[in-house]
């Protein structure tokens, strides 16, 4: 691989371990102050869903925005406009005004749905056998964000004084900053650009592209592994902390274990990738998701058994996600990758927004054990969903594998 790619690669991985501390910290304060913030304590997850709302109705305007612009600007613009919704959540905790809090949740997501376009602008610096190499290594970006986010929470805890939690706001208004600066070094344009201009082949329509297999299945695993670690995630802080009773430093280090289990395998994730093919990777992700029902189900509900639950949980879903993301990239042609990937994001987080929306009242309606069964039928639809993969491998030509 081309030196000057992999630079590339790198600074967005970089930008990634920045950018990506928006959306943990709004997950891992959002239903915390939620629970004693929110009117109903049926609204106490609304911050962290609104932020994935957010990312969801920004998907196409993002995707669009990035074709008639280049993803540069868009990048750079969006991390402003983040710092910004991150002072305004700030705001809302320090004044009390929940509307606020969620108001700026909802701004953090929707520049996490521009966050979300960066492992798709590393793919188009790589060649097509790569790309399983470059979604790793913009995830090992998330992986320090694990620990950034944490520890800028706790440091700038109490930068508003008397407010708890308000200077963490801050905090992640400069990290996003930081992150726009970052951007400025990003080049203008991607070896993608001379395949799109050379490829004179008519644009397919959507309905032509998802008639795809492979495009169906890569939607499907990508939706599973959002919804289902989104609905258990999403429900965790508040069962620990506000039911359970356990303090926030625990909460905080099994959020920190599963956010770890998340992104430590993209470590070796290419390797494993390649190893053993799409197929069988989306049904070890599937397998360690279920692990975690079980665990949750029928273990107790001291930390230790919250811990095991969430890492198995974020291991399934790197597997999970990884493999969809390789395999979504083998079914458009250069022209095509913006709908493709607008579409995808669109979907799945739309619906991870509504699963994250019912986390809470699900928690507080059925309890954490029947929380975590209501998630068993996906895993079980995505076992039969994956058989229908092709096994060989195919070239980023538009064309689903055989």
């Amino acid at each position: 691989m081309a030196l000057w790619a992999m630079r590339t690669v790198y600074l967005l991985a970089l930008a990634q371990a920045l950018a990506a501390c928006g959306i943990m910290s709004v997950v891992l304060l959002g239903g915390i102050l939620g629970a004693t913030m929110a009117p109903t304590p049926g609204l106490a997850t609304l911050a962290p869903t609104l932020a994935i709302v957010g990312l969801a109705i920004a998907t196409i305007p993002a995707a669009l925005a990035m074709q008639r612009w280049g993803r540069k600007p868009v990048m750079i613009g969006a991390a402003l406009f983040a710092s910004l919704a991150s002072l305004l959540a700030g705001w809302g905790v320090a004044h009390g005004e929940f509307a606020l809090l969620c108001l700026g949740c909802c701004g953090v997501g929707m520049h996490n749905a521009i966050v979300q376009q960066y492992r798709f602008a590393a793919t188009e610096w790589v060649p097509p056998e790569a790309a399983g190499r470059a979604v790793s290594t913009i995830m090992l970006g998330t992986l320090a964000a694990v620990f950034l986010s944490r520890q800028a929470a706790l440091w700038s805890e109490h930068w508003w004084p008397g407010h708890p939690h308000a200077g963490s706001f801050l905090s992640l208004a400069l990290l996003f900053l930081a992150t726009a600066s970052l951007l400025l070094w990003l080049p203008s344009q991607a070896p993608a650009h001379a395949a799109v201009a050379a490829d004179t082949s008519p644009l397919r329509s959507l309905r032509e592209l998802t008639a795809q297999p492979a495009l169906r299945v890569a939607v499907a695993g990508s939706i599973v592994a959002w919804v289902v670690m989104s609905f258990i995630m999403t429900a965790t802080p508040v069962s620990m902390h506000n039911v359970d009773g356990h303090d926030f430093a625990a909460t905080t280090n099994v959020i920190q274990f599963h956010l770890l289990a998340m992104f430590i395998p993209a470590l070796f994730g290419g390797w494993v990738l390649a190893q053993l093919g799409i197929r069988r990777m989306m049904l070890g992700g599937s397998a360690a998701m279920a692990l975690c029902i079980a665990i949750a189900t029928v273990g107790g509900h001291d930390v230790l058994h919250y811990t095991w639950a969430l890492v198995l949980l974020g291991i399934g879903w790197n597997w999970l996600f990884v493999a969809s993301t390789a395999l979504l990239t083998t079914t458009y042609r250069p022209a095509e990758r913006f709908r493709v990937q607008a579409l995808n994001e669109f979907i799945t987080f739309g619906a991870q927004a509504a699963s994250s929306l019912f986390a809470g009242a699900a928690l507080f309606s059925y309890g954490w054990q029947w929380l975590n069964l209501l998630m068993l039928p996906l895993l079980v639809l995505m076992v039969g969903v994956s058989w229908s993969i092709p096994l060989k491998p195919a070239h980023r030509d538009g064309h689903a594998p055989r």
